[in-house]
């Protein structure tokens, strides 16, 4: 999946305007313009397609989480330069607030098993033995049970 995906489906999930989504940015003291918000939401194949960064996500992701569960107090979480989806994942999990039984159940209104013992390799540390690679399949399938829930 690429971020542009990414962005545009949680968008759609929780059916953000631009306004709200510039202000997710600038809770992460981002500025972004409404301009470029529309060019990172544009369809594949479209010439004003720009592509959205990993660290454009990341900080986007962040905002979320501080919308969703306040700001943290102290020091502030470093900002990524990169992203992986098991990060993604943790951050929409972070977000959200959810807990292992919670996304089982949202991604089987996607009509996706998995047990609870996969889904906990893939927040393991990338050091761990037991780590798992969250493949865009699953993160597909998250990202379609959240809409389920949240969009009907």
């Amino acid at each position: 999946m690429t971020n542009n995906d990414i962005l545009r489906r949680i968008r759609y999930i929780f059916d953000y305007n631009d306004k709200q989504m510039i202000e997710i940015f600038a809770l992460v003291e981002i500025e972004v313009s409404r301009e470029q918000i529309c060019n990172w939401l544009k369809a594949e194949g479209d010439p004003a397609l720009e592509e959205c960064e990993d660290y454009v996500l990341a900080n986007f992701l962040n905002g979320l989480i501080i919308k969703h569960r306040g700001k943290k107090e102290g020091e502030q979480p470093r900002r990524e330069t990169s992203l992986t989806n098991n990060a993604i994942l943790m951050k929409l999990k972070i977000a959200l607030n959810l807990k292992a039984d919670e996304i089982l159940g949202i991604v089987k209104l996607a009509d996706f098993e998995i047990s609870k013992h996969e889904l906990s390799a893939l927040f393991r540390s990338s050091k761990h033995r037991h780590h798992r690679e969250c493949k865009d399949q699953f993160l597909r399938y998250f990202l379609k049970g959240l809409q389920v829930k949240y969009r009907g």
